[in-house]
């Protein structure tokens, strides 16, 4: 059994110690809190019941000098019971929410990594795309897809494209982005050296290293200019360009990823600057090694998404927000993947499954039927002594 502190969150909740047979505190995360170090130092494991201060006490028990002997546990009574309209009978949910903190740890489930080198693609004009590369160019390997004409920097410290972007998938440290070089200046032969802007008799050319193709007169003065270099090319057959990148931070006005629930390492603030920074802040710290649980069990053989070359069931690939369900055919017989590292754990696919082939797994079924048979137990007996 666990060591259970309780508070009242300053009398704002009438609780009754009888009712819940554990003693009261009323100041648990302030004057109170000697109660939850002199606990750390006992042999129970900890539950607190509060989560508003969840950093706090994480931060007290680490500073402990003796170590835990489990993780500390929090259930959020506040809001789930004592603060409700029936808070004067919420005693029976209260013990109930705090019993199932003493069943054992779920069965451990499969993980999922990303790995991050920190190679960001910044996709949109150019003037606020490479305003981003400057200050993120001392921490991640940038490169920048511009989608407007604008003056480049003199240094070349970071590749600089141009074009339209034609596709982009993927997550976190394998994102795949393709785009069309839309101009007859391919920037990444392009070296700068200005004597196309000199020769240019219309001015069609700045240090955007870009025709504007509404001033080009079609004189081909600049070719001849950069003819030892061939970055100008009228007549290009192979305008398709793409790279794998690790994050995206994409300023577009229309986002190349519009699902409701973005793949991890990809932001799309669009052109507002607060939005742009609080993004950029996050991206800094996606560098390196990460993981998440896999959220979900498929079972193929029950699964009723086709038969003989036809597609029946499609609930699954409807309903996913993160597009990570695809439908795969091989010799007549239909089935769906799952990519676990697109997947975000909503569980809307095993929702709407009709056979039980998708499952959400963390925590799995069977463990989730263990937390309500236990909520149901300590509820109804509870109520039983009650009444």
């Amino acid at each position: 059994m666990s060591k259970k502190l309780v508070c009242d969150c300053n009398r704002s909740m009438p609780l009754d110690p009888k009712e819940l047979g554990l003693p009261i505190h009323t100041a648990l995360c302030r004057q109170e809190v000697g109660q939850f170090l002199n606990a750390l130092n006992e042999s129970e494991p900890i539950v607190v019941a509060c989560t508003q201060e969840r950093a706090l006490f994480s931060e007290l028990a680490t500073q402990a000098e003796k170590p835990l002997v489990a993780p500390l546990k929090f259930v959020n009574i506040r809001e789930m019971a004592g603060w409700s309209k029936n808070a004067t009978e919420a005693h029976p949910k209260i013990k109930a929410l705090l019993s199932v903190t003493d069943l054992p740890e779920p069965d451990p489930v499969p993980i999922v990594d990303y790995h991050s080198d920190g190679r960001i693609l910044i996709i949109g004009p150019g003037e606020q795309a490479l305003y981003w590369a400057e200050q993120l160019g001392q921490s991640l390997e940038v490169n920048v897809l511009s989608t407007e004409p604008s003056p480049l920097p003199t240094g070349r410290s970071y590749p600089v494209f141009t074009g339209k972007m034609t596709s982009l998938e993927g997550y976190l440290g394998r994102f795949i982005a393709k785009w069309e070089l839309n101009n007859p200046i391919d920037p990444e032969m392009c070296t700068r050296c200005g004597a196309c802007v000199a020769v240019c008799p219309e001015n069609a050319i700045d240090l955007s290293f870009q025709i504007d193709l509404d001033k080009c007169k079609s004189h081909r003065a600049c070719v001849t200019a950069c003819a030892g270099i061939g970055a100008i090319n009228f007549d290009r057959v192979e305008r398709s360009r793409e790279g794998e990148f690790d994050l995206i931070l994409d300023l577009q006005t229309n986002p190349s990823i519009q699902i409701s629930q973005k793949p991890q390492g990809y932001f799309a603030p669009g052109s507002d600057r607060f939005k742009q920074s609080m993004a950029a802040s996050q991206l800094l710290g996606m560098v390196g090694e990460f993981e998440k649980p896999k959220y979900f069990v498929y079972t193929e053989k029950i699964c009723a998404h086709g038969r003989n070359g036809k597609v029946g069931c499609s609930a699954c690939i409807d309903v996913c927000s993160t597009q990570a369900i695809q439908s795969v055919f091989k010799d007549g017989q239909g089935k769906v993947e799952v990519n676990p590292n697109l997947c975000m754990g909503c569980g809307a696919c095993a929702t709407v499954c009709p056979s039980g082939a998708m499952r959400y797994n963390f925590p799995s079924v069977a463990y989730q039927g263990r937390q309500i048979k236990a909520l149901a137990q300590t509820y109804l007996s509870t109520i039983a002594v009650s009444y």
